[in-house]
């Protein structure tokens, strides 16, 4: 599993992770798309926000492995500003290619492509 130096471990001053430590001795979690409703607390859409201003300053517009990213925080972006860079795509494994839909990200998110921005 690639683990992404440099990369958050989660968003400051919260519990909510982006990256794991290690693989789960269980078999990899798959990432599946996750229902964002309106009603979702503020410290939710911060979370997924923080989440992908980490995403695009490290990996940009370029495919990037899923690696030791968290696969519920992925699940909450993918298929809509997280797609599959790949295909045939395994959604249960480490080694998954991933990109960024920078129009559809830029458009949910867009204070996350700003140079300033606060997540703590």
């Amino acid at each position: 599993m690639l683990k992404h130096r440099g990369f958050p471990g989660r968003l400051t001053g919260t519990d909510f992770q982006f990256i794991i430590r290690r693989a789960n001795p269980k078999g990899v979690t798959p990432i599946t798309r996750r229902e964002r409703f309106r009603d979702r607390r503020s410290a939710d859409r911060r979370a997924d926000a923080g989440f992908m201003k980490a995403l695009w300053e490290n990996f940009g517009d370029q495919p990037f492995e899923r690696g030791n990213l968290d696969a519920g925080r992925l699940s909450w972006l993918f298929e809509r500003e997280v797609v599959a860079a790949e295909d045939p795509f395994d959604p249960s494994s480490y080694e998954a290619l991933l990109v960024i839909d920078v129009d559809v990200a830029r458009a949910s998110f867009p204070d996350a492509f700003e140079d300033e921005g606060d997540w703590a």
